[in-house]
């Protein structure tokens, strides 16, 4: 069927869950529809827009999560698998300071890259190869975790995630219709 991004009540991402999950949610009440995929789900008395983002009616703690654990997903999920050389797709992780050189596997030393700029780079700083970097790599938001663990992301979920657009308007209007137009 598909999956949703569920918010919390203060619009923070929590999780991303199955579509039937998110449709008792909205039913029960628990959540609201935030932005919606464009379909529509029919029963015999009722029609319910498809979610793609819902958020809680109330507030629910969770426990504090102070590092994403890095993982060769992780990384793509924080480069958006664009690489960090070229912006070309990213296929390879790349140590910006080669490991044979001193350089640690941590979050601030690997970045996302395409084939050909990992392949020009080798076990070369990026300035010895005429590379530079179109940001310098850092720990990702702790809420990156749920990126990295669902895989793709839904253009949809975007302006709700970490170091994406937010929605401007949180004043519990819940019709906003972030439906992608072809």
């Amino acid at each position: 069927m598909g999956r949703a991004l569920l918010l919390n009540a203060t619009f923070e991402p929590l999780c991303v869950v199955p579509m039937r999950r998110a449709v008792v949610l909205v039913l029960m009440d628990k959540a609201e529809i935030i932005a919606r995929n464009g379909g529509e789900l029919h029963s015999e008395r009722a029609t319910l827009p498809i979610p793609a983002v819902i958020r809680l009616v109330h507030f629910v703690r969770v426990p504090f999560r102070n590092r994403v654990p890095l993982s060769r997903r992780a990384v793509f999920a924080r480069d958006r698998h664009r690489c960090q050389y070229c912006n070309h797709n990213a296929e390879n992780i790349d140590h910006v300071v080669p490991r044979s050189r001193g350089g640690e596997h941590t979050w601030d030393n690997v970045v996302a890259s395409c084939r050909a700029c990992n392949a020009r780079k080798e076990d070369r700083l990026p300035q010895e190869c005429g590379l530079s970097l179109r940001r310098r790599p850092r720990a990702p938001h702790a809420s990156l975790w749920l990126i990295a663990t669902v895989g793709s992301i839904d253009p949809l979920w975007e302006p709700y995630l970490p170091n994406g657009d937010k929605p401007s308007d949180h004043n519990g209007d819940h019709h906003h219709d972030h439906a992608v137009v072809a």
